[in-house]
């Protein structure tokens, strides 16, 4: 095992300085990949945080990798592709290529249920890449207004999702062409039966003059 890897295995490594390491290093990136296939969970999962780390700060340095990332959004262990969900939002920004936009629809896939937590990280991240991607934004909005009629495994998932979708849209509120939709769904919020996603849209619409 490497030394970089040994690091990554430590209870209290510092996990930023190492992405800062790699960043001023690339070629040890290929150590932090292999750690992703490691059986020892504290390395597969510290490795992975890594990678998400150098993509929210580098972005062009993961770039090469994206579409190893984006197969990760079929893989079976549900930490990677949760993890692989922020990362290639983080990619965005330097997707020369157009290669979301060839994942586009498995991205975002997630969003009408049955899981939160992945549709949770989708509407979460999807910010990032409107803002990177500007003439996606009313593709994305329209994806995550799916979230109003989605099934999740609960009533108050769905609250929860609702939420994350309001705080979403208003990072992008002035990009976005068709508002209607957008303020229909905040709107509708007012009334919803939990509290923080009821304050969220109440901030939301003073915000926005609404």
């Amino acid at each position: 095992m490497s030394e970089l890897l040994q690091e990554i295995a430590k209870k209290e490594t510092d996990i930023d300085e190492i992405a800062d390491r790699v960043i001023n290093n690339p070629e040890l990136l290929s150590e932090v990949f292999q750690g992703l296939e490691s059986d020892t969970a504290r390395i597969k999962y510290g490795s992975e945080k890594v990678l998400r780390l150098i993509s929210e700060k580098e972005p062009k340095i993961l770039y090469p990798h994206f579409d190893f990332f984006a197969s990760l959004l079929d893989n079976e262990n549900n930490f990677l592709k949760w993890g692989a969900i922020i990362t290639i939002a983080n990619l965005a920004a330097a997707d020369s290529e157009g290669k979301f936009e060839k994942i586009f629809n498995k991205y975002f896939a997630p969003i009408p249920g049955p899981k939160l937590i992945p549709a949770g990280n989708v509407i979460g991240s999807a910010a990032k890449i409107a803002l990177a991607k500007p003439q996606l934004t009313d593709k994305i909005a329209n994806e995550v207004l799916k979230v109003e009629k989605a099934k999740y495994q609960t009533t108050e998932c769905r609250n929860i999702a609702l939420g994350h979708a309001i705080k979403l849209f208003d990072r992008f509120f002035d990009q976005i062409t068709d508002k209607e939709p957008v303020i229909n769904l905040v709107r509708k919020q007012l009334k919803n039966t939990r509290n923080a996603t009821r304050k969220k849209a109440e901030k939301f619409l003073d915000k926005h003059n609404l």
